[in-house]
């Protein structure tokens, strides 16, 4: 059996102060293939409209269409990338509203639009942060795709007692 390699040291950037209400952060250029919309399906979301052509042609999407749990993975992985492993998260107690506004395609790409709504220290614990986040995934033609609200955890960088 190989043993997975170590974790890569991480480098923190942004803490809960990093988090103003308000704050807009734009990001993220996601090419969505047809090979992914594929794989994906066939694992975590094996509908005909995700898998097949002809399925796809036949449904209320007009021709294949990415699962909206992909297009959840995908913003997850943008969010990973523009700052989450470069922060203080400490996770998240979950999402709220999540709604797929319009189908994603094999062909599109993906950006994130980021909104801070909200941002308190938690009573129980000052050495973290909440910040509630309303996320929008847009397409290229910069149509929603995907909007929902969360909560994130973020250690502080100066707590206090």
């Amino acid at each position: 059996m190989t043993t997975p390699p170590a974790p890569k040291p991480r480098t923190v950037r942004w803490y809960w102060e990093d988090f103003p209400v308000g704050q807009v952060r734009e990001f993220g250029a996601f090419a969505v293939t047809r090979e992914a919309v594929l794989a994906f399906a066939a694992q975590f979301d094996p509908q005909p409209f995700h898998l097949d052509d002809a399925a796809a042609q036949a449904s209320l999407f007009g021709k294949l269409t990415a699962s909206g749990w992909h297009t959840c993975a995908m913003a997850m992985r943008m969010m990973c990338d523009e700052y989450l492993l470069e922060s203080s998260s400490l996770g998240s107690p979950g999402i709220e509203g999540l709604r797929w506004t319009k189908p994603v395609y094999p062909g599109d790409t993906l950006s994130v639009r980021l909104t801070t709504l909200e941002a308190r220290p938690m009573a129980s614990r000052p050495n973290v942060g909440l910040v509630l986040s309303k996320w929008e995934v847009l397409n290229q033609h910069r149509d929603t795709v995907l909007t929902m609200q969360g909560w994130g955890m973020f250690g502080r960088r100066e707590p206090t007692a």
